[in-house]
């Protein structure tokens, strides 16, 4: 499609009653959307701030050493693991259709590159693809739950 023909289609949109067209061919696609007629804005109540004051718990002399210990292993794990974030908005699938296999399952040895789950966005379905090497730690999202641009997707244990 050419400039003139684009502009021709927005001028067109500007002057009639159409809000929204849009044009799909081969290798080219063009959505042109017209503002949202301004709404009026409804007053919002404001609540007072709260203060929250958060007291430490002192620790018991009961605790054996040992608790302790654990309690930082996990943090340590987390540590070596890489996580997988998201890099769109849109929403989540681990499953190309519901009658297949998922991607990837916890344990699953992944390489740089290969497609891990989809992300629908605005009715396209995008394959995402591992950044890192290495064995699938943890699943952080639910298959078909909405994710946010830079949500971690997965924790990857790299090798």
């Amino acid at each position: 499609m050419e400039l003139k023909e684009i502009q021709t289609l927005i001028k067109f949109i500007s002057s009639s009653k159409v809000d929204e067209v849009s044009i799909e061919k081969k290798d080219f696609r063009i959505k042109i959307k017209r503002n949202a007629p301004e709404s009026k804005a409804t007053p919002v109540q404001q609540l007072p701030p709260q203060q929250v004051v958060s007291v430490p718990a002192a620790p018991s002399p009961a605790a054996p050493a040992a608790e302790t210990a654990s309690s930082e292993a996990p943090a340590e794990e987390a540590s070596n693991t890489e996580e997988i974030k998201s890099p769109m908005i849109g929403t989540f699938y681990r499953k190309s259709s519901p009658d297949k296999p998922s991607f990837v399952e916890v344990g699953d040895t992944v390489e740089k590159g290969q497609v891990i789950c989809i992300i629908e966005a605005m009715k396209l379905f995008n394959e995402i693809e591992s950044e890192v090497s290495g064995k699938i730690v943890k699943v952080l999202v639910d298959d078909s739950q909405p994710v946010e641009y830079d949500q971690p997707l997965f924790l990857v244990e790299p090798s």
